[in-house]
């Protein structure tokens, strides 16, 4: 059964903002013989996020780390507010909200680590992904069952598109928090 408040959260979203490393990717680092970093995403997420375009849903990224990689994919996947490097996620989340005349009410952000903590208290829809640390899932609204970096994304987007139409697929969600 699912829960009507992460149902009435979800139907409220227009804007999902997400982490990177651990959540759009698997959370792993990895180098060339050069030393140039590389990231590996996932097909689905990528048309999760183009779903969430055609439904007039804002996407953005915030994360702690800069990358060329992640850069490249934002721009594919047309991400306007791709913020990287950002050591102020609270600050950045909030100059985001003001910029595009929203409440906080109205974001969804996914996460998985300490750093992303500040920014899950104050959405009005927090997700961790399966493979995030306890800390941050025992803080969020909602927990996919998908790892980060493996459909995670496309687990939450696939559900707050579902909740914006009023469907209710069973089994479509992991498990609850609150």
């Amino acid at each position: 059964m699912m829960n009507r408040e992460l149902i009435e959260r979800a139907d409220k979203i227009k804007f999902f903002l997400m982490d990177v490393d651990g959540v759009l990717t698997d959370g792993r680092l990895y180098y060339d013989d050069g030393g140039k970093e590389t990231k590996v995403f996932h097909i689905h997420d990528g048309h999760g996020i183009r779903l969430m375009h055609e439904a007039g849903i804002k996407v953005g990224i915030l994360s702690g780390r800069k990358s060329k990689a992640v850069e490249i994919r934002a721009k594919e996947l047309s991400i306007e507010e791709c913020h990287l490097g950002v050591a102020d996620k609270i600050g950045r989340f909030n100059e985001i909200l003001k910029k595009h005349h929203i409440d906080e009410s109205e974001v969804a952000y996914i996460g998985d680590d300490l750093p992303d903590l500040p920014v899950l208290k104050k959405a009005g829809l927090s997700i961790s992904v399966a493979s995030g640390i306890d800390e941050v899932k025992d803080h969020v609204h909602w927990v996919t069952r998908r790892p980060g970096g493996l459909g995670a994304v496309r687990e939450a987007i696939d559900f707050i598109l579902s909740a914006k139409k009023g469907e209710k697929k069973k089994n479509q969600v992991g498990f609850f928090k609150k």
